[in-house]
């Protein structure tokens, strides 16, 4: 039995605990009950307009891919008749992980609790700690960095030129920018507390150092998976 046959069997039992525990997350998510208090899963846009909750549907999303690729290269090697398949299937899970799965998840994590920390009425007032278990509040929002620097120690990931990068992250950002005005403009509610307290300036301010943000967190994605797996020219596979 080669190396790279245990480390994909090893990925996969470790992908699968993650994938389920995403799904653990997400149905855990989805079964609070929506109060007067908190009716914001119920007004305009539902969940989908939180980007912690896109974010979690993303992460299972992706771990649930890791797997299914896991699977692919172990059932059919790259030296077989299908061996562009599982190549086509590491591509894809690199492009999600790079591109989207890591700085998203990464910003989520920096940018609740920087502001949390600052004054959690902003982003989490306090009374929703009757409503969300503190297990949920942190599965939402902590626990995501750890496991994505669980995959990232886990397998190597190719990333797209730099140009192609972040041009993919800035258009989701502008997506979700976009998506936020629009839920404002049709329902008269922000999706944030804070963007209810700030003036015009304030608020385009606010916007533009979140988007700009996400550039160099795919800068320490990529940084990062360099520090682990070296330069796609030197790079090897590590136990």
């Amino acid at each position: 039995m080669s190396v790279t046959e245990v480390g994909s069997k090893w990925c996969a039992l470790i992908h699968i605990a993650i994938f389920a525990w995403y799904v653990f997350t997400l149905r855990a998510n989805c079964s609070l009950e929506i109060s007067d208090r908190h009716p914001g899963a119920r007004l305009y846009g539902g969940r989908w307009k939180y980007l912690t909750f896109i974010n979690l549907v993303m992460q299972t999303a992706f771990f649930g891919f890791c797997f299914v690729t896991d699977m692919v290269q172990m059932l059919l090697p790259a030296k077989s008749a299908h061996g562009g398949i599982p190549s086509l299937f590491i591509r894809i899970r690199d492009a999600i992980f790079t591109v989207l799965a890591f700085p998203i998840g990464t910003f989520v994590f920096m940018s609740f609790w920087s502001i949390y920390a600052y004054d959690r009425e902003l982003v989490y007032p306090k009374f929703l700690d009757d409503i969300i278990p503190i297990w949920l509040n942190h599965a939402l929002h902590t626990v995501i960095l750890p496991l994505l620097l669980v995959q990232l120690y886990l397998q190597p990931h190719r990333h797209p030129s730099r140009t192609k990068g972040i041009l993919g992250l800035a258009l989701f950002a502008a997506l979700y920018l976009a998506w936020v005005l629009w839920v404002h403009y049709a329902s008269g509610i922000w999706v944030y507390p804070i963007m209810a307290k700030l003036s015009p300036l304030g608020l385009v301010l606010f916007l533009a150092v979140a988007a700009l943000t996400m550039a160099p967190l795919y800068l320490l994605g990529e940084k990062l998976n360099q520090a682990r797996w070296g330069t796609p020219g030197t790079r090897k596979e590590k136990k």
